[in-house]
């Protein structure tokens, strides 16, 4: 029996394909209530024997700035270790892939990616969350295994969809991981409780040329294999 909704299906696909990772927020503010409801659809996200491993702190006015502006301090004062998203011995797919971004985010800025402090200026607005009215922060308890890290993207990526859907907009930023400790002393995490990301949430500002940049996706037969299927 066919149950399929063409409807709902095309509103769903609508809103994922149409989401952008966004660098440039209007000023408007973001009201508690549309947060919430953001998070209320987000927290039902499916995780490993309904553990729900992940935490959330909501910041918006002082306390947003107030954190932007201890990590940007520590950002510039370079006394923090390293931190690659990406390992150097990573695949070759994968790296020409960070590559093609960097060339392409840099290019868009008009920055020369051999400009060093330029790029580490750039990299700084990652931290007052790109001037968006609110930032979150997520966290999981270090404790647990990538099984439980992956039950927290499942969540994240409900914040991002229900976001877009409501006209809102987000950058998840793993950037923050970087100054842990900074957010462990400003935010009084608690024992055990590990940064996974930040992310700035607002209303795009679609004037800015970041905020046009088309990443490609690979198709679908590059990364996936079949079997038992006809053709």
């Amino acid at each position: 029996m066919d149950t399929s909704n063409p409807d709902l299906a095309a509103t769903v696909d609508s809103v994922i394909r149409s989401r952008k990772t966004v660098r440039a927020f209007k000023p408007d503010p973001v009201s508690r209530a549309q947060v919430l409801e953001i998070i209320d659809v987000a927290r039902t996200a499916p995780s490993t024997f309904n553990t729900q491993p992940w935490g959330l702190h909501v910041l918006t006015g002082e306390p947003r700035r107030r954190l932007g502006e201890a990590i940007v301090n520590a950002h510039f004062s370079n006394t923090v270790d390293y931190y690659g998203a990406i390992p150097k011995d990573a695949p070759a797919e994968v790296l020409a892939r960070q590559d093609d971004f960097g060339r392409r985010y840099y290019a868009a800025l008009g920055i020369d990616r051999s400009d060093l402090p330029a790029r580490s200026r750039q990299t700084a607005r990652n931290f007052v969350f790109f001037d968006a009215p609110v930032g979150l922060i997520v966290t999981i308890d270090s404790r647990l295994t990538k099984h439980s890290w992956l039950d927290c993207g499942l969540f994240l990526q409900n914040i991002i969809i229900a976001a877009e859907a409501r006209g809102l907009a987000t950058i998840a930023q793993v950037s923050f991981v970087r100054y842990q400790a900074t957010i462990v002393d400003v935010l009084r995490l608690q024992p055990n409780e590990s940064v996974v990301c930040g992310v700035s949430l607002g209303f795009p500002d679609h004037e800015s040329s970041l905020n046009r940049l088309d990443m490609p996706r690979e198709p679908v037969d590059r990364f996936t294999r079949w079997q038992g299927f006809d053709e």
